[in-house]
């Protein structure tokens, strides 16, 4: 049985494994390597802090993600296609690490947040 998102471990586990994925996969790949050419050392814990702050309380993270990934959008098309993806790894990677209320909302979450971005940014 799968645990439920309980604790910091969990989310650097959940953010680890969903970024090892996105690293690899065909349709997000360029946008992190090519294009914004991340340096995985402190995007890393930006996202420990922001998945710690949303699900366990942490106020950890601050910034203004929309504002980025709007800015993100007048260099490489952001489009349903991309969010869609990036929901489905992140949904596939949550279920296959945990289970449980806050597996759940996390889910939720992240589905609130792509539609928001992407509204945005097709509003922009």
């Amino acid at each position: 049985m799968k645990s439920d998102i309980e604790t910091r471990k969990d989310i650097e586990f959940l953010v680890n494994s969903f970024y090892d994925k996105v690293r690899r996969n065909p349709v997000l790949n360029y946008i992190f390597e090519d294009v914004v050419k991340v340096h995985w050392e402190s995007h890393l814990p930006r996202m420990y802090d922001f998945w710690g702050s949303i699900l366990l309380g942490e106020h950890s993270f601050s910034g203004n993600p929309m504002q980025k990934h709007v800015a993100l959008s007048k260099r490489t098309p952001l489009t349903e296609k991309e969010f869609e993806e990036w929901l489905r790894v992140f949904r596939e990677t949550v279920d296959a690490l945990f289970e449980g209320r806050k597996a759940e909302e996390a889910k939720t979450r992240a589905e609130i947040i792509a539609r928001l971005m992407l509204h945005k940014i097709q509003s922009a």
